[in-house]
């Protein structure tokens, strides 16, 4: 699966684009500790996880790419084999 980040200028567009490409349900609260939430008990994560852009938007937005990159990486490091093995290009 890939995320393409390159039109991500806010924090909110960024939940809106994982929420969608992740299937996230409805409620999801679009913010770092609902993010947790789905990704380790409310969807299934792809094997593999492309986020397209990734050097512009952590220029742009460096604060929500390292929480996301740090969340990310505590699932494969708590839950190796729920992880997506994801690729930042």
């Amino acid at each position: 699966m890939s995320i393409d980040l390159s039109d991500i200028n806010s924090p909110r567009q960024l939940h809106a684009a994982l929420a969608a490409a992740l299937g996230f349900p409805s409620f999801y609260g679009m913010n770092w500790d609902a993010f947790h939430d789905a990704i380790t008990g409310l969807v299934d994560m792809p094997q593999q996880l492309e986020l397209r852009g990734w050097p512009a938007f952590a220029a742009r937005l460096p604060d929500e790419a390292a929480i996301l990159q740090r969340i990310l990486a505590r699932m494969a490091q708590d839950a190796p084999d729920g992880a997506a093995h994801v690729h930042y290009v």
